[in-house]
């Protein structure tokens, strides 16, 4: 295990969609997400810690430290068992055991964040360990995201297709084609936003330098293993970083966000690529002791 990180961090993500659909909604019929007031389109942090956790699973391979909790196909109580097989007890048993350990419930958080970088860098509720009264049951990460929003208003468009496979043998009897339909977003820029507290990774999940450098690593590269035809063409296309000089930071988060300028070039009317933005960054509302980098 590698040091804990000392600094707080913030980042900004920029991430494009071309003839996709980027996070559709099930309350509207998996229409990409959007706000109805304002028009832009939404891409929920789920999303996209999901891409983050399916690039560190494929890269490490369930490797030592480097498990995902989160997983498809993997009921959560599962790997929760791992923790008690560690101490050598079980649900049953565990409520004596705790009585006469107090200190059961910090190592079984510790051997959760230990083993599991999700949970050492999002945080997890994990419900075993709740509903047997542990208190370790709920841990909050160091590494949390907002929703991701469109620089501009996205408009959805309806793409019918059709396919020459039936789905029965009656049906084909009577066709030879049947139709479907797609939605996806021409074109959206968006922009996600996050943060790390050095503290909370001092305090409680143990996440290091090492852990930070995948996580930079898994952000830029989170579609690049995980393309699809309903998602259309995605890319990561900026990854600003802003190290502070110390545990709890040297300034708000809102002054190094609004520092950050995402706008449509001058002369272009419906953008449909990433050279239509600019990005600016005002180095003069960012405190000296901060240090920013893009890392794309």
């Amino acid at each position: 295990m590698g040091e804990v990180i000392k600094n707080r961090y913030e980042f900004i993500i920029l991430f494009d969609v071309e003839n996709g659909n980027p996070n559709g909604d099930p309350d509207a019929g998996n229409l990409p997400r959007i706000d109805p007031e304002s028009g832009l389109g939404i891409v929920t942090d789920v999303c996209l810690k999901r891409k983050i956790r399916n690039y560190v699973e494929t890269v490490k391979e369930e490797g030592e430290r480097y498990k995902i909790y989160i997983k498809e196909d993997v009921p959560l109580n599962c790997s929760d068992k791992l923790a008690y097989e560690h101490l050598n007890t079980d649900s049953a048993n565990v409520r004596e055991l705790k009585k006469t350990h107090p200190e059961v419930e910090i190592k079984i958080r510790d051997f959760m964040c230990r083993n599991f970088f999700d949970i050492r860098t999002f945080g997890a509720v994990m419900t075993t360990f709740v509903k047997d009264k542990l208190n370790c049951g709920q841990v909050r990460g160091p590494v949390q995201m907002g929703f991701a929003r469109s620089i501009d208003p996205i408009v959805s468009q309806e793409v019918t297709i059709t396919r020459i496979a039936i789905t029965t043998e009656k049906d084909a009897q009577n066709k030879v084609t049947e139709m479907g339909r797609k939605n996806i977003v021409p074109y959206a820029l968006y922009r996600a936003e996050g943060y790390i507290s050095a503290n909370l990774a001092r305090k409680v999940t143990g996440f290091d330098n090492e852990d930070l450098e995948l996580l930079w690593e898994a952000v830029m590269n989170m579609f690049e293993i995980d393309h699809s035809a309903a998602r259309g063409k995605m890319a990561v296309r900026e990854l600003i970083v802003f190290q502070h000089s110390k545990e709890l930071g040297d300034c708000p988060a809102y002054k190094l966000f609004d520092a950050v300028e995402v706008k449509r070039k001058e002369g272009v009317v419906y953008a449909r690529q990433y050279m239509d933005y600019s990005v600016t960054i005002h180095q003069e509302q960012i405190p000296d002791t901060v240090t920013v980098s893009r890392k794309i």
